[in-house]
């Protein structure tokens, strides 16, 4: 029986960077991966796929273009379906041979097919074609990932009604779509067709969605939606899904009400890869979403020498943080010791418009009762965004009172998820609104709304709490 210092079973963000941290540390290492090639999730169905999409349209819909060229401008008139699986087909196979190098360089082995424990040692893994084959590992890790809740009363077809994964294997642009659910991949494929002009509709059981996120950028974010004639039915739950006689789906509301589109997206929730993995033989159970339980630290499972990471494990479900607990679990798994992790790190959601947030949102300052002000930026006040067009996109910054410190910085607009990082860095660091406004950046760049809202807060500040102001931008 082949052995191997860690198996881990699933090749996605989390899997490939437990993976390569434990090969750095001199360990054999296997992965294991169900699909014929790498990238698990992330690569195959999920982050790569939707914003490789969401690149495709706003390119070919001429969607940043628009502030100067008006509403009805196109790079592209009649945009297919076959427009964008071609670009995700090429991104895609690229992503897979960097992967599969990375992997080579760094001397992890490969294998394609079912992993399944016989016990907490052993795993047996079934590939395409062949006979099962038994390999022992002294630690494992669990990165399987997550999959689309589907609901047994939704008459999913993958054609008219479609979960995320299905979406992207067959893209197609259809007349109208409504979107069940309203987290962060709702939103995401919602907005992206909606820039698109498809007329979207989006239902969501509770009265408010992404909990998470600052109040007032996600009612920037809804205005800039409504705006475009997107329709939210929040605190209206899906009864059940018919079909009509001419094909089309129908969304029958708990109370009634009907909505028919010409495809509907059933987003509503994922759920762990785990069913197939045998868990029972090593000792494990799952919860009712086929999630495993970590400890927060060392990502260790209830089995001691097996971890889990990334989405399988849920919240966040981030890749970003899927990579950082796959490193984590591995360098804690071989006795390596680690800094302590910084205590803020980014979300990104790359909806149209993007939003992005580190930090506290304004809700968590006052249910701390920190002293607080807030400082706005909009976009359109910066030269870069008189450049760019924009007419919408925001950022916010909060900061204590009593010593000036950052304490959050939320963004909706154009390039959040690449601006948030400043702020990031920043907070991590323990800075001040001084840094923000003695500091020179670019000109003109989208970063300098990070000196517009150090200011307009500044500008509210008791000026015993402050220092004198810098002139510049914005002051």
């Amino acid at each position: 029986m082949q052995r191997y210092d860690l198996i881990v079973i699933g090749s996605g963000p989390a899997g490939r960077r437990a993976a390569v941290q434990a090969a750095k540390l001199g360990k054999s290492v296997l992965v294991v991966e169900n699909r014929l090639r790498v990238g698990g999730v992330s690569v195959h169905t999920g982050t790569i796929p939707s914003k490789t999409l969401r690149e495709t349209v706003l390119n070919l819909s001429g969607w940043r273009e628009r502030g100067f060229y008006g509403l009805a401008y196109r790079v592209k008139k009649d945009i297919e379906g076959k427009d964008l699986g071609a670009r995700l087909a090429k991104t895609l196979d690229y992503e897979c041979d960097v992967l599969e190098h990375q992997f080579a360089r760094n001397g992890v082995q490969t294998m394609a097919g079912s992993a399944c424990f016989v016990d907490s040692h052993v795993i047996e893994v079934t590939p395409p074609s062949g006979d099962p084959v038994r390999l022992k590992a002294d630690k494992v890790v669990i990165a399987v990932g997550t999959k689309p809740y589907r609901p047994a009363n939704i008459p999913f077809d993958d054609k008219s009604i479609v979960d995320s994964d299905s979406l992207v294997a067959e893209p197609r642009v259809p007349r109208s779509l409504t979107v069940i659910g309203a987290g962060v991949i709702g939103l995401e494929y919602a907005t992206i067709f909606s820039a698109l002009d498809v007329p979207v509709t989006i239902v969501e059981p509770r009265p408010n969605f992404l909990e998470f996120i600052d109040r007032e950028i996600i009612d920037e974010f809804v205005h800039e939606l409504r705006k475009r004639g997107v329709t939210f039915r929040l605190g209206c739950k899906l009864d059940r899904v018919e079909m009509d006689d001419s094909g089309w789906p129908v969304a029958i509301l708990d109370d009634e009400r009907r909505i028919r589109t010409e495809m509907l997206l059933y987003a509503a929730g994922r759920v762990g890869s785990t069913d197939k993995l045998g868990l029972e033989a090593c000792g494990l159970t799952v919860d009712s979403r086929g999630r495993l339980k970590v400890d927060p630290v060392t990502f260790q499972t209830d089995v001691p020498h097996i971890y889990a990471a990334g989405d399988v494990i849920g919240f966040p479900a981030l890749a970003s943080t899927s990579m950082e607990q796959g490193r984590i679990a591995a360098c804690h798994a071989f006795g390596t010791p680690l800094e302590p992790a910084p205590a803020f790190f980014p979300y990104g959601i790359y909806a149209v418009p993007e939003i992005s947030t580190v930090g506290l949102t304004e809700e968590e300052v006052r249910a701390k009762g920190i002293r607080y002000e807030v400082g706005i930026a909009r976009f359109r006040e910066t030269s870069r965004g008189h450049i760019m067009g924009l007419q919408s996109g925001m950022m916010k910054m909060l900061f204590g009172l009593a010593d000036k410190k950052l304490l959050g910085v939320h963004i909706v607009g154009e390039g959040a998820t690449e601006l948030i990082h400043i702020g990031q860095a920043v907070l991590n660091l323990g800075g001040t609104l001084d840094f923000f406004v003695q500091n020179t950046f670019n000109y003109p760049t989208l970063a300098e709304a990070y000196k517009i809202a150090a200011l307009d807060a500044w500008n509210r500040m008791p000026r015993v709490a402050s220092g004198p102001p810098v002139a510049g931008v914005g002051g």
